[in-house]
């Protein structure tokens, strides 16, 4: 037993004084004459062992009551642990991403843990909590219990192992306090094994929630499967966890308009179609209804009036594999014999071919300077009787890699470079065996750049720097079967695109998209994402024929907005949340080592109190000196 107030002890030295008071006044008997001596001899033996222990009785009833009252005023306690007198420190991080929309036994599985926060923290306990996007650090549930009744679900997930660390750093530099780090989630499983940079000095406390029922149904993509003069067909994919569905109805509206509904029966996936008027502002939602997670029930998209990219090509070789290429439905494509080029042109296009010049003369290198700084693309095809000299002061401007003598060697193209960003979602897979292209001869480059396909030997085939792409040989048929090969289409078809960034169908919440829109802006004018009644002015970088936006953080809700100059409007985006929190699976954290795992949170809370709190006895001591106290009167009344 342990004492708040240890120093109040001292006050049983008291208890003396009702001992001596007691010593003191015990009275002599006084003998009295009387006939009959025998009788009178019994009676005073019997008074006076009567009134000894009335007396000592008394005392100790007294002595008690007095250092009950005494020792209650000490305030006595008994702790659980040797850790009651220590600092505690608590972190929590709140998943609240958007597969804790989920239904638990209590609603979703968010606002349930919501609830037991408020419920089971101590309104006045210093704590130090943050979610996937909000942080609240040295605080208390009384200041920032709004904030957590309005919490709203996060696009992105923050990762374990980061949310792990971040609580780490949230705890003091105080070595001798008890550090709880608690994470509440429901451990959604991701890509690779859960692995945790955990700390031993500090206590880790997994929270595991979990839905009642793991079905959920989910739209996962659209895409135009076919596009006729007349026609769009547009293509729904969606994917069911859990029970199969015989009907599930689709809608798909235009703004608020319902156009078209069909139903599809669905087991893991299914697919259905949806034919649209061409050339025509569709401002279009997929709409199907599923009780379990609600954000991914809807998906937005648009079509609109699409920018043609303009490509022009300075030839001294056959240009039909670009013609084919460039079709009209998407570029302006613009054909033009080296020595008959206008250099009126440069300016006005997003992408430039240099198809097997010889040499690139003085006046087209600063020209193509000059469009390059202004955001334009140039992709460079070297001939076989290349100026090596030209080429190089034209790369300077580029920090591309120099070309050196050319070899005449036959070299296989055999290495593609998948994480790059112009093939990187062409392929389903990484393949590794193919029909590789080769090529006669090449000029090798003095070092390697951002290497786009390779040779076998690693040096590079197609590389790029800044706005620039380069070829290391001709592509002509007596040089390269690189025209024949598969590879071709993808790469420069993706040159082309993204050469001017025309808006997609749609983009993802909290990802970095960039975004080109075809559209000269005066002298101070600025453009701006407005949805409804908020307006945004994103990151943007202005050119002479385009602007660039870049959106990351904004918006932050699925839907529609319009692209603006001024009150001009100019184009309309759609956004999605990314579907990663559809699937409901989840990593078993019941074998992670120096963690203890918890079913709820009140629990878990609980035992963290457990190991500080103490229990009081104080009020017991009341109750002890009452007790004497009444024991008191009772033997002065009746103890004759």
């Amino acid at each position: 037993m342990q004492f708040k107030h240890p120093e109040i002890l001292y006050a049983l030295i008291l208890l003396l004084i009702p001992i001596i008071v007691h010593l003191f006044q015990l009275r002599k008997f006084q003998k009295v004459a009387f006939t009959n001596v025998k009788f009178l001899k019994e009676l005073t033996i019997q008074t006076r062992k009567s009134s000894q222990l009335k007396k000592w009785l008394t005392l100790l009833t007294r002595l008690l009551l007095l250092a009950s009252i005494i020792i209650a005023f000490a305030q006595p306690y008994i702790s659980n642990s040797e850790s009651f007198n220590t600092k505690s420190e608590t972190v929590i991080y709140l998943d609240n991403s958007f597969s804790l929309q989920a239904q638990g036994s209590n609603g979703t599985l968010l606002n349930s843990a919501i609830q037991d926060i408020i419920s089971y923290v101590d309104e006045d306990e210093s704590i130090s909590l943050f979610t996937n996007d909000a942080n609240f650090y040295n605080t208390s549930i009384k200041a920032i219990k709004n904030d957590l009744i309005q919490l709203q679900h996060s696009p992105n997930q923050m990762a374990y192992e980061a949310a792990i660390l971040k609580g780490q750093k949230a705890f003091s530099s105080d070595q001798s306090s008890v550090k709880n780090l608690v994470l509440i989630s429901d451990f959604q499983q991701k890509e690779g094994a859960l692995e945790l940079p955990l700390d031993a000095t500090i206590s880790n406390k997994f929270v595991s929630l979990k839905p009642v029922n793991k079905n959920n149904i989910t739209i996962d993509s659209v895409y135009i499967s076919r596009a006729t003069v007349e026609n769009i067909e547009l293509t729904v994919v969606l994917k069911n966890q859990g029970d199969p569905i015989e009907t599930l109805p689709v809608s798909l509206f235009n703004n608020d308009n319902l156009i078209a509904k069909s139903a599809v029966s669905i087991e893991n996936d299914a697919k259905t179609v949806f034919t649209i008027p061409a050339n025509t502002l569709f401002n279009g939602k997929i709409s199907i209804e599923d009780s379990n997670l609600q954000y991914d029930n809807s998906l937005y998209f648009n079509i609109d009036t699409t920018e043609k990219i303009k490509v022009l090509a300075i030839n001294e070789s056959d240009d039909s594999f670009l013609r084919k290429l460039y079709t009209n439905d998407e570029f302006n494509y613009t054909a033009s014999a080296f020595n008959a080029l206008n250099y009126n042109l440069i300016d006005d296009q997003n992408l430039i071919i240099l198809n097997e010049l010889n040499e690139i003369p003085l006046s087209l290198i600063t020209a193509l300077k000059a469009f390059t700084d202004d955001g334009g693309f140039v992709l460079i095809i070297p001939s076989n009787k290349t100026n090596i000299l030209s080429y190089n002061q034209l790369f300077i401007n580029y920090n591309l890699s120099n070309f050196t003598e050319a070899i005449s060697q036959e070299r296989k193209i055999t290495t593609i470079n998948f994480s790059h960003p112009l093939l990187a979602n062409v392929f389903d897979k990484q393949i590794r065996n193919f029909q590789y292209p080769k090529v006669n001869s090449y000029y090798p480059l003095s070092r390697i750049g951002t290497s786009i396909l390779s040779f076998e030997d690693g040096t590079s085939f197609l590389s790029q720097s800044q706005n620039a792409f380069t070829f290391s040989a001709a592509l002509n048929l007596n040089n390269s079967n690189f025209k024949n090969s598969p590879l071709i289409v993808p790469v420069l078809y993706n040159i082309g695109k993204q050469s001017l960034k025309v808006p997609e169908l749609y983009y993802h919440i909290g990802q970095e998209n960039t975004i080109d829109i075809a559209t000269k802006l005066q002298q101070d004018d600025i453009l701006t994402l407005v949805d409804g009644e908020n307006s945004v002015i994103p990151l943007q970088q202005t050119f002479t024929n385009k602007v660039t936006l870049n959106t990351n953080e904004y918006p932050n809700n699925a839907g529609i907005i319009s692209v603006q100059n001024k009150d001009q409007f100019l184009k309309t985006l759609s956004f999605n949340f990314n579907r990663l929190e559809s699937d409901l699976n989840y990593y078993d954290t019941s074998n992670i080592a120096n963690v203890d795992v918890y079913d709820s949170i009140s629990e878990t809370l609980n035992d963290i109190k457990s190991a500080t709190n103490v229990n009081e006895l104080w009020k017991w001591f009341v109750i002890f000196a009452l007790v004497f106290l009444c024991i008191e009167m009772l033997i002065l009344k009746f103890l004759k």
